[in-house]
Parts: C-alpha cells; structure tokens; sequence
C-alpha cells in the first residue's frame, strides 16, 4: 500500500541540518507513528512520504519554508527581570508561555543577565533547511476512531477519554 492522505504511518526518521549536524533521530527509540495529512508533521515531510511504501527508505530536502518557517528578528525580545518576577527558574532554554499581540505563544530563555532577561518567540528550527533520512516501516488505512480523534491507536485504544 502506497501511503495517501489519511493513512497510518509508522516510520523511523532522522534529521539534520545543512551542515549535517543531527538534530533528532528516532532510530534508537520507537518509531514514530501519524495519519498523514493531519498537520503533526511538517508540511514539507508531510507532502514529501506520499507515494512511498513500507519497506522504502529515502532522503528528504526541506527548506526551512516547508519546515518551521523564517527566524524573525523581532521574535527575540529583552525584558526587566521583574517582568518574569515569580517565575522560579530563568534558566537558558527554559519554556515560557507569554501573551503577545498575536495571542499565547512559547518563548525560550536565550540570555540571563543580572536584571535582564532575552527570550525568544522563534521555533528552535525556524529558519534552518532540513534534511531527513526517513524508514517506512508500516502503512494502513486508518481506522474511523482514528481519523475522528486525529491520532494514531496503540492496541487497548488510545489512552484518551474521548
């Protein structure tokens, strides 16, 4: 079976920048398991596996439009250290929730200073092409629950109360 829109994939994935530094793999773990053309992957992967077959193994260019979109300058923003007052740890890299003029949205910590804190609103991967080493291991059709909850079913369901 060729992999459609709405079908189960299960497929192991490895991805790197455009210096071929590894970003993220799951080939030491589980593999990953999404209904193809319900938004989990980015749209350039996404589109990308159509066609394939369980049992392919391919490489995948995407750029960074298809991926996580452009970095913005503006995204990265300095405040007074009081404004994240009763945040316990400003650590680097830690994840915030901040409400911005385009509604709630995740920050990261990049810099600490004694009375400044610098977050940024970027994805982490915004602004980087990517290249991917994608292994289908199974597809299927989905199964109705599937495609209503919009995720893939372990065995025993989903774990959810729907």
């Amino acid at each position: 079976m060729k992999i459609a829109k709405n079908n189960v994939v299960v497929m192991h994935y490895a991805v790197s920048d455009s210096e071929g530094t590894l970003i993220d793999s799951s080939y030491e773990d589980e593999p990953m398991a999404i209904i193809q053309g319900t938004g989990y992957l980015i749209p350039g992967l996404d589109d990308a596996i159509l066609g394939y077959k369980m049992g392919d193994k391919f490489e995948v260019a995407v750029s960074c439009d298809q991926a996580y979109g452009e970095r913005f300058d503006d995204y990265v923003q300095t405040v007074p250290r009081e404004a994240l007052a009763g945040v316990e740890d400003l650590g680097l890299g830690t994840q915030l929730r901040a409400t911005t003029d385009d509604g709630e949205q995740t920050v990261i910590v990049i810099d600490v200073q004694d009375d400044e804190i610098t977050v940024d609103g970027n994805h982490p991967l915004a602004g980087l092409d990517l290249s991917f080493d994608v292994e289908i291991i199974e597809v299927r059709e989905a199964t109705a629950e599937e495609l209503e909850h919009g995720h893939v079913h372990v065995e025993g369901g989903c774990g959810h109360n729907h």
